[in-house]
């Protein structure tokens, strides 16, 4: 009887341990689970880390468009060259800083003479001109001014080194007399008191008029014999 409970009490004990090693090694294998989720996880935010990487790498070149940098600065500078017009700046065009030169401008059928006034600025800056210039012809019968003619337009940049024109026009002399002898042409820039004295390139002469001084010169707005280049 007692052997019989000794060996009962030897399965128990048996059976116990038994039972704790199973445990046991469910425990370890719940254990191992976790731990290659860990792993996995670790190496996924890993893989995603890289991923980032490479994702900001990619953003960043599409953040940094160099050609375009460059093409919007040179666009920039090419844009910066431009001027005139109604956008007029810098100070007013003085007698002292254009050179005035004046030349024939007649052309065969024309019914009556041109004369063609240059001003061209050479005051080392750009200025601002526009209106009529006050035109007078000296005569041996006395001073003929200039009638103005055309409308005086706007306000233009005349560059330096550039030059701006306008016309002088005079009736022919035709009658075969000598007519009213021109001897000089008087030019004041506009707004400018200050004159110069040229030499006259058209016909010597004009038709002796009713009044006797010559008849009707006339004079056209600044621009409008054409800009020059």
């Amino acid at each position: 009887m007692r052997a019989r409970r000794l060996t009962f009490a030897a399965l128990v004990v048996a059976a116990g341990l038994s039972l704790t090693a199973c445990q046991n090694d469910d425990a370890a294998v719940g254990q191992a689970d976790p731990s290659s989720g860990s792993s996995a996880s670790a190496a996924a935010s890993s893989s995603g880390g890289g991923s980032d990487s490479g994702g900001s790498d990619q953003d960043g070149g599409k953040e940094s468009p160099a050609p375009d940098s460059a093409g919007s600065t040179a666009g920039g500078s090419t844009s910066g060259g431009s001027g005139g017009g109604s956008d007029a700046k810098g100070g007013k065009c003085t007698t002292d800083g254009l050179e005035i030169t004046a030349t024939d401008n007649f052309i065969d059928g024309d019914p009556d003479g041109t004369v063609v006034v240059a001003l061209k600025n050479g005051s080392g800056a750009d200025c601002v001109i526009s209106g009529f210039a006050g035109v007078d012809l000296k005569t041996n019968a006395g001073t003929i001014s200039a009638a103005r003619k055309g409308d005086p337009g706007d306000p233009y940049t005349l560059k330096n080194g550039k030059e701006i024109d306008f016309y002088v026009s005079y009736p022919l002399n035709e009658s075969g007399g000598s007519g009213v002898r021109i001897t000089g042409l008087v030019v004041t820039p506009p707004n400018e008191t200050k004159s110069v004295t040229l030499d006259w390139p058209g016909n010597s002469s004009l038709p002796v008029s009713d009044s006797g001084n010559g008849g009707q010169v006339l004079v056209g707005p600044i621009g409008s014999a054409g800009q020059g280049g």
